[in-house]
């Protein structure tokens, strides 16, 4: 499976930003996530939307993002509200076949995009 993330650019301290992540396949037979990986840090779980459309977010993120299905056949968004300077970093989508006790586990998904770097600003 190919993932190609979209959507990352440099956005001000409290504005959004939504990004998107394309599958090479269908989304329906994998839990996908978002992780992110600031410089200097370890990549940080930061969302999942699994298989039964049930939603989970890190921490950090919880009532700022959203997860969700996109418009276009076979990608995944990430809607990004209310942004702070330390949600900086390359944001990366990702696919696997998860056990619930295990999305925040980076070994759990098989496949990864790119990345598309955020920026926020002061």
């Amino acid at each position: 499976v190919q993932l190609v993330e979209s959507g990352g650019g440099l956005v001000q301290a409290g504005g959004s930003l939504r990004l998107s992540c394309a599958a090479s396949a269908d989304i329906s037979d994998y839990d996908m996530g978002w992780w992110r990986q600031a410089p200097g840090k370890e990549r940080e779980f930061v969302a999942v939307l699994r298989r039964n459309n049930i939603k989970y977010y890190g921490d950090s993120v919880k009532g700022r993002f959203t997860i969700s299905r996109g418009s276009a056949k076979n990608t995944v968004d990430l809607q990004m509200n209310s942004l702070e300077l330390e949600d900086t970093a390359l944001y990366y989508c990702a696919a696997g076949s998860i056990i619930l006790s295990t999305i925040a586990r980076r070994a759990s998904y098989y496949y990864w995009g790119q990345g598309t770097q955020v920026t926020v600003s002061s």
